[in-house]
């Protein structure tokens, strides 16, 4: 009888969702920024906090369809990095994380 393991994706769901909630709240500060200057901000905002929302999504799905959370994993971080104005960095960052861990880590 072979016995076999299965693998904790506790720390794909964690970094995913860290790097989700990062990504609302500082997309949320973009939104309500508008008056800084920029007339884009608002609008890469809401692209930040979708794109947020789809990194939650997958750390929905990363223990049942990891490849499926991973990729979604990587289109949201490249999401977040062209919605943010440098501000959405470390959410990225933990969203990449997530994503290349989620389909390399076997």
């Amino acid at each position: 009888m072979k016995r076999t393991t299965t693998l904790s994706r506790n720390f794909e769901m964690l970094m995913g969702l860290t790097g989700s909630i990062i990504g609302i709240f500082s997309g949320s500060f973009l939104i309500f920024l508008k008056e800084a200057g920029s007339a884009h901000t608002p609008f890469l905002g809401l692209i930040a906090i979708i794109a947020s929302l789809l990194g939650i999504l997958s750390s929905c799905y990363v223990k049942t369809h990891t490849e499926l959370a991973g990729v979604g994993f990587l289109i949201a971080t490249m999401f977040v990095i062209l919605g943010s104005d440098y501000i959405n960095v470390l959410s990225a960052i933990f969203l990449l994380i997530a994503g290349i861990s989620a389909l390399f880590r076997k």
